[in-house]
């Protein structure tokens, strides 16, 4: 995988698993009950959803591969909208603070289960791999190597980012995050969406 390609999947991926959704409050939420240390578990369970949804899509982005380099350019478009999309959605979001309570301590099990659920019940995920992954995907080099390469890193970069959420919730407990706070995150990650969308239309003109 040429290093130039991996970076900017490496940067959008992490403006993507940064920005604050149901996953984010959720272990920002166990964090906060638990620890860090129980929560954890809770930020495995959000990675295991994603990657059972990133071995669905990278089985099926194969495939769609193998069988039409047209219908691979128009998904490549379609993940340059997907993008503009989020990056549109978090400029103009309207979220507040995260909310954070305190409450008993859960088992591993039942953190690890919540967090896979609340992230498996979101559909944005399998479309966010299902519409990007073919956006960093050479067709001149081996195929299942990337992906792997790919998927490795997401789930890196999702433990990370989910760790980092329970540390957030550790440390404000029960007050919460100020809402202005969550709007420059939410603006600044959508600037970053939309950038990284530009970057790909150059990428699809100079490989077509």
């Amino acid at each position: 995988m040429e290093p130039g390609i991996f970076i900017l999947f490496a940067l959008t991926t992490i403006v993507v698993v940064f920005s604050p959704g149901p996953a984010a409050i959720t272990i920002a939420s166990q964090g906060s009950r638990n620890g860090v240390k129980y929560a954890i578990f809770g930020v495995f369970g959000v990675a295991f959803a994603n990657a059972v949804y990133f071995a669905l899509s990278a089985m099926g982005i194969a495939s769609i591969i193998i069988a039409s380099h047209l219908i691979f350019s128009i998904i490549k478009w379609v993940g340059v909208a997907y993008l503009v999309y989020l990056g549109l959605s978090a400029i103009f979001s309207k979220s507040g603070g995260l909310q954070i309570s305190q409450g008993k301590k859960g088992n591993p099990l039942t953190l690890f289960s919540k967090g896979f659920i609340v992230e498996f019940a979101n559909p944005k995920a399998l479309l966010y791999f299902a519409a990007i992954l073919p956006q960093f995907i050479n067709l001149d080099s081996n195929i299942l190597g990337q992906i792997l390469i790919m998927g490795l890193t997401t789930i890196v970069l999702d433990i990370t980012a989910y760790t980092a959420y329970a540390f957030l919730g550790h440390r404000i407990t029960s007050s919460g995050v100020k809402p202005w706070v969550i709007k420059t995150i939410n603006r600044t990650a959508g600037g970053a969406l939309l950038f990284a969308a530009a970057k790909m239309t150059s990428l699809n003109a100079l490989r077509s």
